[in-house]
């Protein structure tokens, strides 16, 4: 599963074209140019939830049982965290809208490639490795294979992933090209909000057409949660209005209406079903994490801690999957599950905070030191 997120908040500036109409107005100035902890928390939680659906639901086979057997209670709950994805989905849309506000294309472009490789170049390389010394769980893949992994292109090109979780990249990228024209033409309130209705009405119609080229270029399966993050941040920028309010309510109606083919999906992955029920309210419960966030409602909530919670989250989303199911194949058999299992945990929590420290951010600053000044010298060409 991700979405990961691969999505780094950016303080929203008060700049660039501004819309004329009153009603949507900006916020007075000031208002939410601090980080928004509580959206880094709900990142983590996002990615918190993946983990336990790998770990304790998904059937691995690594714990040498069933997992409703390893897990018989809290193998349930966990059964929901495919749904992770969802959320990063929802809170890209919010953080992606919330980044590119005042910015070219070029500045968008730099800030994607840069927050998006490093940690991902780093776990393609980490994971291979593992798998090629210890093959036990997954099959090592050939390296032309996780040489393609590199470039994040392998969906399209028909290329197996170093580890399941990158599916989720794939869409991200996609997400991240269409919304590139919005910023090309310069982001305002009102183009904002054209993509958003422009986009889903095209995405229902690649729905109704059934057309593989406009499903791989229009996302109808995900793209209501990007669209009802757009609007959300929409709302925390320039005030809520009955038009962004139908948007997030026409989003949420269509996203539940697939929910109930995506859980079936994630049964198959799982080897057992559960109630369909619970899915309905957890994604209600995103959106309105949204809305509290996107209202005002969680501007208190500054604690320090949020905002490593929130650097913490691709890399550990990139890393937890194949290398986790390799350390419970080899020790489940002599540490008890539910002291392996919180180990195992803070261990991936400490290798995130270790990749995004002394791999993530320093490649970060020098891809970007070299991306903008090949910038600048395309422009001088």
């Amino acid at each position: 599963m991700h979405s990961t997120l691969p999505v780094q908040q950016e303080d929203p500036k008060q700049s660039g074209p501004s819309p004329a109409p009153s009603a949507t107005e900006a916020r007075p100035e000031g208002a939410g140019r601090s980080r928004l902890a509580a959206l880094d928390g709900l990142r983590l939680f996002a990615a918190l939830m993946v983990v336990a659906y790998h770990y304790m639901a998904f059937g691995s086979g690594v714990w040498g049982r069933p997992s409703a057997e390893a897990f018989p209670s809290a193998h349930v709950p966990a059964s929901y965290g495919w749904l992770g994805v969802q959320l990063f989905f929802l809170i890209s849309g919010f953080v992606i809208c919330m980044s590119c506000w005042g910015k070219g294309v070029g500045q968008f472009a730099v800030s994607r490639v840069t927050r998006l490789f490093p940690a991902y170049w780093f776990a393609v390389l980490a994971v291979t490795l593992v798998v090629y010394v210890w093959p036990t769980v997954n099959e090592a893949p050939r390296l032309r294979d996780a040489a393609v992994n590199l470039t994040m292109l392998q969906s399209p090109l028909g290329v197996d992933p170093v580890d399941g979780v990158y599916w989720t990249l794939w869409i991200e990228m996609r997400f991240y090209l269409l919304f590139a024209l919005v910023v090309w033409k310069g982001l305002t309130y009102q183009r904002a909000v054209g993509f958003c209705v422009i986009w889903a009405f095209a995405a229902a119609i690649a729905r109704a057409v059934n057309e593989p080229v406009l499903d791989q270029i229009l996302l109808p399966d995900d793209c209501w949660y990007f669209i009802a993050g757009i609007a959300f941040y929409l709302m925390y920028r320039f005030r809520p209005n009955a038009v962004l309010w139908l948007i997030v309510a026409g989003s949420f109606v269509i996203a539940q209406k697939d929910l109930q083919a995506a859980q079936s999906r994630a049964e198959g992955h799982m080897g057992h079903q559960v109630p369909q029920w619970p899915t309905a309210v957890i994604v209600a419960l995103f959106f309105l994490a949204l809305m509290a966030i996107a209202l005002g409602w969680t501007r208190r909530l500054q604690w320090r801690w949020l905002t490593t919670a929130g650097v913490l989250t691709y890399p550990l989303y990139l890393l937890h999957e194949r290398m986790g199911w390799l350390v419970i194949k080899h020790t489940a058999d002599f540490v008890p599950r539910f002291v392996l299992l919180p180990l195992l945990v803070l261990t991936m929590l400490l290798a995130a905070w270790l990749v995004h420290r002394y791999v993530e951010r320093p490649l970060a600053r020098a891809l970007g030191r070299g991306l903008r000044r090949a910038m600048t010298e395309i422009k001088a060409g």
